[in-house]
């Protein structure tokens, strides 16, 4: 593959908003992946009004998925959920798993409190960034 094929994958994927692409050919397989800046605002699905998005992009207690995968609440497809609504969480709990690549990541909190609000329904697709989880303090 040649230098400029390269860079027109990756300005795709600038475009698209990919974070990663593998390309395989006969010969050879290709991965990019794509940094993405800290202070840059997540992608964000489902969003009604320019006022939720507003809150669920700026608050600090909204935990966000951190790859591209689709989202399942509970370890087993009939299995109990392992958060939901009102449930008291610790640093390290398991909120969720995000399947990607057939590897199922546990998603775990970096934050103590209440659950919220979760924003991803189950089997749904998420982004990098996509909110997940909003959480509350403790009462």
């Amino acid at each position: 593959m040649r230098e400029e094929e390269i860079r027109c994958y990756a300005a795709i994927m600038k475009e698209e908003g990919l974070v990663a692409l593998t390309i395989k050919e006969k010969d050879y397989e290709i991965s990019l992946e794509r940094a993405v800046k800290s202070n840059s605002v997540p992608f964000i699905q489902n969003i009604s009004t320019s006022e939720e998005k507003e809150e669920k992009v700026i608050s600090n207690n909204v935990i966000t998925s951190p790859i591209v995968g689709v989202f399942y609440r509970s370890p087993t497809e009939d299995g109990v959920p392992y958060v939901k609504e009102g449930d008291e969480i610790k640093k390290g709990d398991i909120l969720c798993i995000i399947e990607a690549m057939k590897l199922m990541n546990e998603i775990k909190s970096d934050k103590e409190g209440i659950v919220e609000e979760i924003y991803v329904k189950n089997g749904e697709v998420v982004e990098y960034g996509t909110p997940l989880f909003r959480i509350g303090e403790n009462k």
